[in-house]
């Protein structure tokens, strides 16, 4: 269990494991942009230090022994070769939140398409109402690598499982890597049903208040539940395929 020739603790060495995995998993799901957009991942029993690709990395190559381990707080080290809006974004994120140990930000098509529209996201879904009353909007303020803009990240994030970033992409944040790639599976899933549903151009039907509220607690008793049983099989699917991940 090395990193770049250095022993590292087996806490840190799963958690490298599972963050490499779901870079794996997001390329596999299609939502990569090449070496662009970030999922970081807190190191355990290292609250202030966290998880992340170098920049030059496609997705395809990222593995447990090639993240970089950066602290969230003061200004990035050019020569981890970590990207700066990438360490602005989720270094703040991570700092302001210390219930969420994952960040996962991506730059789909349906989520930069539904980000520019006025409109929020609609309840229109079973995938939407996942994220009731759980979702903050940032206005696009340019590429991210101000430090200054962290502050008005976290304040548009506040308590919130979902970030809108304006005209720019979508941000899940949570508690663990599985979760947070799980979560941004079912927005862009939400985002994807109510772009097609507009372009249809026909009436909707929302779901009510009180049947999202509902849904927000079942889907939490669901992810403790049964819902455990996805993130495995996510892995038996990438094994199928490529185990270099966790080297």
């Amino acid at each position: 269990m090395r990193n770049n020739g250095k022993p590292v603790e087996q806490s840190e060495w799963d958690a490298r494991v599972e963050l490499a995995a779901v870079y794996r998993l997001v390329e596999i799901h299609g939502w990569g942009e090449g070496i662009y957009n970030h999922v970081s991942l807190r190191v355990p029993d290292e609250p202030d230090h966290f998880l992340i690709k170098r920049h030059d990395l496609l997705y395809s190559e990222v593995t447990a022994s090639n993240l970089v381990k950066v602290p969230v707080h003061g200004d990035l080290d050019e020569r981890t070769g970590v990207n700066r809006p990438g360490f602005v974004l989720h270094g703040g994120v991570l700092m302001s939140r210390p219930d969420v140990n994952c960040a996962l930000h991506v730059h789909t098509a349906e989520g930069i398409a539904l980000s520019a529209c006025e409109a929020p996201l609609l309840m229109l879904s079973q995938y939407a109402a996942r994220f009731y009353g759980r979702i903050g909007y940032h206005p696009y303020e340019g590429i991210t690598d101000g430090m200054d803009e962290r502050v008005r990240i976290e304040r548009n994030l506040a308590d919130n499982s979902a970030l809108f970033m304006r005209n720019h992409g979508v941000l899940t944040v949570a508690s663990s890597a599985p979760s947070a790639f799980i979560q941004i599976k079912d927005l862009l899933d939400a985002c994807r049903i109510q772009l097609l549903l507009q372009a249809a151009g026909s009436n909707v039907i929302e779901i009510g208040e009180l049947i999202c509220e509902r849904t927000v607690r079942q889907f939490a008793q669901h992810d403790e539940g049964r819902g455990g049983a996805a993130w495995p099989a996510y892995l038996r699917m990438l094994e199928r395929s490529d185990t270099s991940y966790a080297q």
